[in-house]
């Protein structure tokens, strides 16, 4: 399998590139990783050093793999946070060239806007884009219940509202959803679920709920889980499989004390996840 991932890049801990990158490859994926930062650390240190890289460069990065011969061999596009329209820009004109190059891959299109807790962080035309532009394309988005409400225009808190949320989006134009974070009044309050929906079906795991959430846990989630579906084609496997393998990396960067995600440390819970979560059939 081979992927083009388009994203941000730190020098120091892991977010973007810098924390899908080694779980891909971990897992037996070949990833060829296009930055559109360069950054010294993720930007919730509230300082950071280092700059934006001009769109107009990291098509060029495209175009040379391109001329390389390479899209024919591409089985995922990926992207995450979109910092600016012309980045989206770029990121459109790439999946349709690799899909031209081969129709047969897959856009994974993790729609990063913000979360509950924060609301929405992402500059102000980024929704828009996202919505008429950019998910129209993608074939699996991967968003957490608050971004897939503000994608959709609605509210959802249940199971059930949450599903009606997913048709709207699936509706857009991508045919596989990941919710990455399912909150439910009637749930376990020491729980929390993701939910992964496809033509066949939809499915739901539900894990401990944690007392934190590191930078970069959504996006080594958006990646694997893109991997993994690629991989089997099945929904309910892709999420147990994910939900294991982030699970186990978010427990070990919690008792490890550190703020970073311990990427490394948990490697083998990628290469072999321990699959202590059963997905369920929600619908």
């Amino acid at each position: 399998m081979k992927i083009l991932s388009i994203q941000s890049a730190v020098a120091y801990g892991h977010v973007g590139n810098s924390a899908a990158v080694f779980p891909l490859q971990r897992i037996g994926a070949e990833v060829w990783p296009v930055n559109t930062v360069n950054f010294s650390n993720h930007t919730g240190y509230g300082a950071w050093r280092g700059s934006l890289i001009p769109p107009d460069e990291v098509h060029d990065v495209i175009l040379g793999i391109e001329e390389r011969g390479a899209l024919p061999q591409i089985d995922i596009v990926l992207s995450g946070y979109q910092g600016g329209v012309g980045i989206g820009d770029v990121i459109v004109d790439a999946v349709k060239r690799v899909k031209a190059a081969n129709p047969s891959a897959i856009y994974a299109c993790d729609p990063v806007m913000g979360n509950a807790k924060s609301g929405c962080f992402v500059a102000p035309e980024i929704p828009q884009l996202l919505r008429e532009r950019v998910v129209p394309v993608a074939d699996i988005i991967t968003p957490n219940q608050f971004e897939l409400g503000y994608l959709t225009g609605t509210e959802p808190d249940t199971m059930e509202s949450t599903l009606e949320s997913v048709d709207l989006a699936r509706s857009m134009g991508p045919s596989i959803v990941l919710v990455t974070s399912v909150e439910r009044p009637d749930r376990d309050p020491e729980t929390i679920h993701m939910l992964a929906v496809d033509d066949a079906g939809a499915w739901a795991v539900s894990t401990p709920r944690l007392p934190f959430k590191p930078n970069g846990s959504g996006d080594v989630t958006a990646a694997l889980f893109a991997a993994h579906y690629r991989a089997t084609g099945d929904a309910a496997v892709a999420l147990e499989r994910t939900a294991s393998s982030v699970f186990d990396l978010i427990d070990l960067t919690y008792r490890s004390g550190e703020r970073e995600l311990q990427l490394v440390q948990a490697q083998e819970f990628y290469a072999h996840p321990r699959m202590q979560f059963t997905a369920e059939r929600v619908r």
